[in-house]
């Protein structure tokens, strides 16, 4: 073959004009298609092997997106399984590799010493700088890979899927507020989240930590002592027979009642919560969430802080005379860091349990802001070490794509909400359980009037 054929294979060595004009084409076509200038310029084994890793990297992301947009819980079910998300680092690394050697390379086929010499600087340094952010980006994206792995499996579990309940999946969430004043964990919020299997509209039950008399489900080994229901006629076994305490009672005195468990990735107070919240709302509870206040702050400093309007001046620590402060949440518009935030949703004096419960509602919806994708993964490290730290659940690990996909239709509609507290008629000292489960029936499962004809 001639040159005249072939000047990018065999060009005109002499004429530094050709031989620049050639080195920014290799580099080019390296950026463009990676293999490509091994082909027309150098080894044609090694750009064979380069060309068809690249075809097969592209091809994998056309059938990615292809799949996405007919089935997204299938890429995200994949996304968030630990042996996916190894794969999908080793993938990562191998193109990593693969780009650093390709393109060193075709810096070594552009002869840089014939082209001209002003020229020389800026082509190498194309190659260069395209190459660590291509390789760099793969390279994180397998560190990133790898961490949310071991994330994932250490605190997700590894059961089976609960199938919905009238088309819903009932979660509990429990805000933990264990300290050193305190015997064991107490439940200092706790709610239920109904989400609609199809639609994932959801409602947050806002459950009063100090309902009284709180019934359990026929089956569960609470009714069994409690029939009439948690404290009635003054009886329990600790000092205050509110919802709050079950916790502690059956996780302290009586974990015999729940002997399994442990092995289901629960604890027993976790259990005995379980079926007094589906006691009180008349809901299957199928999963639930516990977050450990106490490193909650850790959480809400990794995402960078949260942004929050305080409607009333709150105290930090103190006494219901306010003495013995340790600060103040100032009232206005405020980005929070985690210890402030932590107090704006915990403080009690000067305040109603009630205005607990609507500022951690405010406090929900803050953090859940800051859990967008660009976010967490530029703090991705921090939020990983935080989370395995705060959060404890048994959604299993192979219902996450299921979820991640359900909440991105969360996402799109309105989050109703059912407060069983005064203002909607519940008198947490004498609640009547047949009229809340009717509030909740009818915030679930709204009446829509059929058109006249």
């Amino acid at each position: 073959m001639s040159s005249a054929s072939s000047p990018i294979r065999y060009p005109n060595s002499g004429s530094r004009q050709v031989m620049t004009r050639r080195a920014w084409w290799l580099v080019v076509l390296n950026i463009l298609l990676p293999g490509s200038a091994q082909v027309l310029a150098g080894s044609r084994g090694l750009g064979r092997f380069g060309l068809r890793a690249t075809l097969t990297f592209l091809g994998l992301v056309i059938v990615a997106g292809v799949v996405y947009t007919l089935n997204p819980e299938i890429v995200l079910t994949v996304a968030t399984n630990s042996i996916g998300l190894w794969i999908l680092a080793a993938v990562m690394v191998f193109y990593a590799i693969v780009w650093v050697i390709l393109t060193f390379d075709t810096i070594r086929l552009t002869r840089l010493v014939k082209a001209r010499p002003k020229a020389r600087p800026f082509i190498a340094g194309l190659a260069t700088v395209v190459m660590v952010v291509f390789a760099g980006t793969a390279g994180y994206g397998a560190y990133v890979a790898t961490t949310a792995s071991g994330f994932l499996s250490s605190v997700f579990a590894a059961g089976p899927s609960e199938p919905p309940v009238d088309g819903r999946y009932n979660i509990m969430l429990l805000g933990g507020d264990a300290g050193p004043d305190r015997e064991g964990m107490r439940p200092d919020s706790i709610s239920v989240v109904s989400i609609d299997a199809e639609t994932g509209k959801a409602d947050i039950i806002g459950l009063p930590r100090d309902l009284e008399y709180v019934p359990f489900p026929e089956g569960s080994p609470l009714n069994a002592v409690y029939p009439d229901g948690y404290g009635y006629d003054g009886v329990c076994d600790v000092s205050a027979c509110m919802l709050n305490s079950i916790y502690t009672e059956v996780e302290l005195k009586s974990p015999e009642m729940y002997p399994n468990a442990e092995a289901e990735g629960s604890e027993p107070g976790i259990e005995a919560m379980r079926d007094a919240a589906s006691g009180i709302t008349g809901l299957t509870i199928q999963y639930y969430v516990l977050i450990d206040m106490q490193g909650f702050s850790e959480l809400i400093d990794a995402l960078g802080g949260v942004d929050i309007n305080v409607a009333e001046r709150l105290p930090i620590g103190g006494d219901e005379e306010f003495n013995n402060v340790d600060g103040w949440v100032e009232a206005g518009q405020q980005h929070m860091d985690g210890f402030t935030a932590l107090w704006y949703g915990r403080a009690r004096h000067g305040t109603s349990d009630y205005d607990r419960m609507a500022r951690q509602r405010v406090l929900q919806e803050a953090i859940l802001k800051q859990f967008n994708p660009a976010n967490v993964i530029t703090k991705f490290q921090g939020v990983a070490e935080a989370g395995q730290q705060v959060v404890s659940t048994d959604v299993p690990q192979g219902m996450l794509g299921y979820f991640t996909n359900l909440a991105g239709k969360t996402k799109e509609l309105p989050v109703g909400a059912v407060e069983l507290v005064p203002a909607n008629n519940v008198d947490p000292q004498d609640p009547d359980y047949d009229y809340i489960r009717s509030l909740i029936d009818t915030a679930l499962n709204p009446v829509t009037e059929t058109p006249a004809p």
